[in-house]
């Protein structure tokens, strides 16, 4: 299904077995995904505390994923690692599917270490009958999102996207 930046594939982020499916379907280690929110309250749903995101917030809604303390949240979804990344999305259909769901799991429509799916039809060569559903928009020529880590109130980007951030 589109996001506010590329095709993904997303399930329900409290639903564990839904979770463990993805990173089957994607072949994916045990790398945690991204977490797709459509408010802050949300975060507090996944064991996440506001402040813990602190600078970055001011780029919500936007292209900015934020890795952020998980010491709370379910092991399943931050796989050990005490972290997770988040973002809310600036996408309106997207957010409101969001507040009916629940923070949605969320990771580029490809295989682990390939070029992510631009296409529905790109999407379908890679995962056939895997997925339940699949949502077309059209091409999608965008970047994925940036990526910056939270340690003592600054920013360290891990993967520049197309939101540029400076380190703070």
């Amino acid at each position: 299904m589109p996001t506010d930046t590329i095709y993904g594939l997303s399930c329900r982020a409290l639903d564990q077995s839904a979770v463990k499916r993805l990173h089957q379907v994607k072949n994916r280690d045990s790398r945690p995904f991204i977490i797709l929110i459509s408010s802050i309250n949300q975060l507090h749903e996944l064991g996440l505390i506001a402040g813990d995101f602190g600078p970055a917030l001011g780029y919500w809604p936007g292209k900015l994923s934020v890795i952020g303390k998980a010491d709370r949240a379910p092991e399943y979804l931050h796989m050990g690692t005490k972290t997770l990344a988040v973002r809310q999305p600036d996408y309106p259909e997207l957010l409101g599917l969001i507040n009916k769901t629940g923070p949605l799991v969320s990771t580029s429509a490809n295989l682990s270490g390939q070029e992510p799916a631009h296409s529905l039809a790109d999407a379908q060569k890679i995962f056939g009958d895997k997925l339940d559903f699949y949502v077309d928009v059209g091409p999608i020529d965008a970047q994925p999102s940036t990526i910056v880590k939270t340690s003592f109130a600054k920013l360290k980007v891990i993967r520049q996207g197309e939101v540029k951030i400076n380190e703070i």
